[in-house]
């Protein structure tokens, strides 16, 4: 039995949900809409406008509490992989970082779907739609200026190692870039964050959901896929749990139904339903629908490594936690002024790759692009819990990010239970193409800040544990190594479980189910070597787009 009916009904708020239902409304105003959101409406919440107070929510109740399983490569560590359980979704609780990432990263996925859609010149309408751009002055080619998504560089709160940051680059060979997202972000640009103010932009209050029916805290059980003249057409979905009588649990969509809940959830709603490996759905006394296997692999996540130095000066105020870095500027955002985006150096990079002897053909195309390792330095003690460091102002961080990974997990049932949290297994540095990225990448800080004359000025040492090495010019590969197991964390940038090519096709349509789409970050078939909120928001653009032309025919 059935008690309510909408034109397209949208599991997950996040923020393509949000983008997609804005969009379509925008659109064709006569649309009934719906958005099943898991999590609740934040946009009042003050700790969540204080978009610099992002740490503070993570692990906390807007968070899903995801944790990976034991990681095979990292001594068997369970690393915590946040993701946001809000109206909203990530956007409510993540840090803003705003980047798009590197051309070529968007021309791989093209070519790899045969869509020119899904290259950088195809979404890059999408990405100038999306954004106001910080600076009236910037390239109208490039740039947005009237989107919902505003923005602000650091360079405002100028922080006073700022000058002193940007000199050690230099003097690594590292060139400052006025703009780090016009598709080439290698070099020393500065960081840009999707706030104004301080003030977080959360995607479901930036595109504002007017005359948009949304259920918060509401869990979706499942996709109905029925048999209709030889196709299977997705008809329907059931809400979880006690939500209502029978009666109420089922709602059904007259147009399609779009799965937008992100890189972890969508998979899993997607299995619940019956859709995904016939295999795995049997294991857990799930009929199946449809035998996809693709559907949980290939996902990618962006992982990274993070040092911590002793300032020479602190009591110059040079970091979080000194009482003399109290300019209420600093405190707008992240405490940092630049993102520097490198290569790894390619001889290596060819022998690594030569060493991975199951990469495909795609792997080493994503490997030979150019931004393989992003760097930044914190004026924090971001210490994660790690009782190693005192954010008391006197040390700075470092953090080493794999932007390209090679390495591919997966996303995994615990059971048959749509309140049970995935099983997420992001294989993390499953090939020796990732160490040996990262490897480099703690190389290069450790030759900024103690091989530097601006370095030396700047920093004592390296803080380490008990027991532990300091990095060093003289560091075996092995020494790194042993440093990359102990620290290595996520960046919250997962991917890839859902993929385009593979689970749905270039109009995000999951292939052999009518009516059903899937529209966020797990369709990214390629790592982007950007933080992916910048890549997810273009996405939706164009996804809306795509859904409101397929309605007019």
């Amino acid at each position: 039995m059935t008690t309510a009916s909408y034109d397209y009904i949208i599991i997950g708020g996040g923020t393509a949900g949000s983008v997609i239902a804005a969009r379509l409304k925008e659109g064709a105003p006569s649309l009934s809409i719906l958005i099943i959101e898991a999590g609740p409406d934040v946009s009042s919440r003050a700790d969540v406008l204080d978009g610099t107070q992002w740490a503070r929510l993570l692990r906390g109740e807007l968070d899903w509490g995801d944790l990976t399983v034991p990681q095979s490569h990292l001594d068997g560590r369970v690393l915590p992989n946040c993701s946001g359980k809000a109206l909203g979704g990530s956007s409510a609780t993540n840090a803003g970082g705003w980047t798009r990432g590197e051309k070529e990263n968007y021309d791989l996925w093209a070519q790899l779907v045969n869509d020119t859609r899904w290259s950088y010149d195809g979404l890059l309408p999408y990405f100038r739609k999306v954004e106001t751009y910080w600076d009236p002055k910037g390239d109208p080619g490039v740039h947005g200026f009237d989107g919902p998504i505003k923005m602000e560089p650091a360079f405002d709160r100028q922080y006073p190692l700022r000058q002193k940051v940007k000199d050690a680059w230099a003097a690594v060979g590292v060139p400052y870039k006025q703009d780090m997202n016009d598709g080439n972000p290698i070099g020393l640009g500065e960081l840009i964050e999707n706030r104004v103010n301080g003030v977080r932009h959360i995607a479901s209050s930036a595109y504002g959901l007017n005359n948009i029916e949304v259920l918060t805290e509401t869990l979706v059980k499942r996709v109905l896929v029925t048999d209709k003249d030889g196709r299977k057409v997705a008809t329907a979905v059931e809400l979880a749990g006690n939500q209502g009588d029978a009666s109420h649990r089922i709602i059904t969509a007259r147009r399609e139904i779009i799965v937008s809940a992100g890189t972890y959830r969508s998979p899993q709603v997607l299995m619940l339903s019956g859709l995904g490996p016939q295999n795995d759905l049997q294991e857990h006394g799930i009929e199946t629908v449809l035998d996809l296997p693709d559907v949980g692999l290939n996902f990618q996540d962006h992982c990274c490594v993070n040092q911590w130095w002793k300032l020479r000066e602190p009591e110059n105020g040079l970091s979080v936690g000194s009482p003399a870095f109290n300019n209420p500027l600093y405190f707008k955002g992240l405490p940092l002024d630049f993102i520097v985006t490198q290569s790894a150096p390619k001889e290596g990079l060819l022998k690594a790759l030569s060493a991975d002897k199951n990469a495909t053909p795609e792997r080493h195309a994503v490997a030979l692009q150019q931004g393989h390792i992003e760097i930044y330095i914190m004026y924090l003690a971001l210490n994660e819990g790690d009782p190693l460091i005192v954010p008391d102002g006197t040390h700075i961080t470092t953090s080493t990010m794999c932007m390209l990974p090679t390495s591919r997990g997966s996303i995994r049932l615990k059971d048959a239970n749509p309140g049970s949290l995935p099983l997420i297994d992001p294989n993390y540095l499953a090939t020796k193409t990732d160490w040996y990225v990262l490897r480099e990448g703690l190389r290069k800080i450790y030759e900024v800040l103690r091989e530097t004359e601006v370095g030396r000025e700047l920093i004592v040492s390296e803080a380490i544990e008990q027991g532990g090495r300091q990095v060093s010019s003289e560091s075996t590969d092995e020494e790194l190594n042993d440093l990359i197991r102990r620290r290595l964390g996520t960046m919250f940038h997962p991917a890839g479980s859902v993929s385009m090519g593979k689970v749905v096709d270039s109009e995000l349509r999951v292939k052999g189910v009518d009516r059903l789409r899937v529209v966020d970050a797990s369709v990214i078939p390629v790592p982007i070597a950007g933080h992916i909120q910048n890549c997810v928001y273009a996405l939706a653009e164009q996804a809306a787009d795509m859904i409101l032309a397929s309605s007019e025919t």
